[in-house]
């Protein structure tokens, strides 16, 4: 997958999509973006950022569920849908750019992750 070349570069990828580590569903596709953010002393940092759409742990989420519905109707996304697809992966993705991960979450995740190798 290519790299972003700014903050407004999102690069969006269809195929070979690895399924879902949390529900085992096969995701819809995988975005690479540019996100910033303030460090603890205040000052900007700048990294890449990836999100997959998953129609089983995504449901819910307005920017998600119109996209997935796109996809429910034309699964192989033709020429015809192009625009919409555009515009609906473009509010996809400003969405999740503003998501934050829930911290009352780590430990757990940090111990189901963590152990011997």
């Amino acid at each position: 997958m290519t790299e972003p070349a700014d903050e407004k570069d999102v690069i969006i990828q269809l195929d070979d999509v690895k399924a879902c580590p949390a529900c085992g569903e096969q995701r819809v596709l995988k975005a690479r973006f540019v996100h910033t953010w303030k460090n603890m002393q205040g000052k900007a940092m700048s990294g890449l950022r990836e999100a997959a759409l998953c129609p089983e742990c995504d449901r819910g989420d307005p920017a998600a569920d119109e996209l997935l519905a796109l996809f429910a109707v034309d699964e192989k996304l033709g020429i015809n849908n192009i625009e919409t697809f555009g515009a609906l992966v473009a509010a996809w993705v400003e969405s999740v750019r503003h998501q934050k991960a829930d911290e009352t979450l780590l430990p757990d995740e940090h111990e189901q992750w963590s152990g011997e190798l």
